[in-house]
């Protein structure tokens, strides 16, 4: 049946109406305006604020390889000559070398170092770099488009593209990595890329390239920027990040590991290993000793499991993060574990932690 001249005058107002928001929404958003640049306007924009990274050590005591060399890539994050990049590229060399946009080398002061977050921050000489613009990585969204730039196998400036895989990543082969949610992205990253910025459609830094999966395809992790953007003054003025020592290293639990493993356990931050001498050890917290590999991830059983600090149940990673993000050195905390069936609590005062090594530059 047909409309009467009433009902299309409203179905006219109604389109009408919804076309004009969609336009307002449109104008008004400078997300969608100004971040809608190719992957050739991108590179073009962000390149030549991309360094290569080349460095030399030499061991004495290994005679088949005394030499060793190493290659990475670096973003220019200050116009006086600041560069990110990640620390595992320039923690054990004796000669760190930069390339600029260009072909201009030159050599890089190491300012600060922290292995735990694996981030550096080198010093440049020369004034009026092109620096990168530095975005806001809380915001990130799975499947925001993303780019990679770095020195791929050691080809210079090679770009690729994907998306944020997943975020909140953790990767265990790190010292503490729980403390840093790594973004993950499928932008194929490779030897080379470490140090790299991992780019938004708007040209903007909002991660660094830091690590990738061997056994894996295009399955690579990058530190979110904001972390970065939070330790550089620590680094700047200190040369390492200052953080309380409590020596715990290891892993959350879910009901779904718990009822796995079918022991006696409760969900929780699951105690791995313990640093020697730290306030942990002292305490008299306990690491496991058994280990077990379930599809690729590796556990050590039989230690401790946190439940609670300071009477904070730990029922998620996000909620153990905000508290150790939170505490101080001089820190006096009450942790509740679980040990063999029971519950157990003890006070652990936080000393300041010693610099690990190659955290302090020569």
């Amino acid at each position: 049946m047909p409309f009467d001249n009433m009902k299309i005058s409203v179905f006219i107002l109604v389109i009408l109406a919804n076309v004009t928001l969609c336009s307002v929404a449109t104008a008004g958003d400078p997300a969608v305006a100004s971040c809608n640049k190719t992957a050739v306007e991108l590179f073009r924009d962000v390149a030549p604020s991309v360094v290569s990274i080349s460095g030399m050590s030499i061991d004495a005591f290994d005679p088949r390889e005394r030499v060793k060399w190493a290659v990475g890539t670096g973003i220019i994050v200050d116009s006086e000559g600041l560069v990110m990049t990640s620390a595992h590229v320039v923690v054990e060399l004796d000669e760190v070398y930069v390339a600029l946009d260009g072909g201009r080398v030159a050599a890089a002061e190491v300012v600060g170092v922290d292995s735990i977050l694996d981030l550096a921050v080198l010093r440049l000489p020369g004034a009026g770099l092109p620096a990168a613009k530095l975005g806001d990585s809380d915001g990130l969204r799975v499947g925001e488009d993303v780019l990679a730039i770095g020195n791929s196998m050691g080809l210079e400036k090679t770009l690729s593209r994907g998306i944020v895989s997943g975020l909140n990543r953790t990767l265990p082969v790190r010292p503490m990595s729980w403390l840093v949610p790594y973004i993950q992205t499928d932008a194929a990253l490779s030897a080379g890329n470490s140090g790299g910025p991992l780019i938004n459609r708007c040209g903007e830094v909002i991660g660094i390239n830091s690590s990738m999966l061997g056994d894996a395809e295009n399955i690579g992790f990058a530190m979110p920027i904001n972390i970065a953007k939070s330790v550089m003054p620590e680094l700047l003025e200190h040369g390492r990040v200052i953080r309380p020592w409590h020596g715990i290293n290891g892993r959350m639990l879910d009901f779904t590991l718990v009822m796995l493993l079918n022991f006696p356990m409760v969900p929780g931050f699951l105690i791995e290993t313990i640093e020697p001498g730290s306030a942990a050890d002292k305490a008299g917290l306990v690491g496991g000793s058994l280990p077990l590999q379930i599809g690729q991830q590796k556990f050590l059983l039989g230690g401790d499991v946190i439940t609670k600090i300071d009477d904070q149940a730990l029922t998620g990673l996000g909620v153990l993060m905000r508290l150790a993000n939170s505490l101080e050195v001089g820190d006096t905390v009450e942790v509740e574990y679980f040990r063999e069936g029971e519950l157990a609590t003890v006070q652990i005062t936080l000393p300041e932690r010693p610099a690990l090594p190659g955290d302090i530059p020569d």
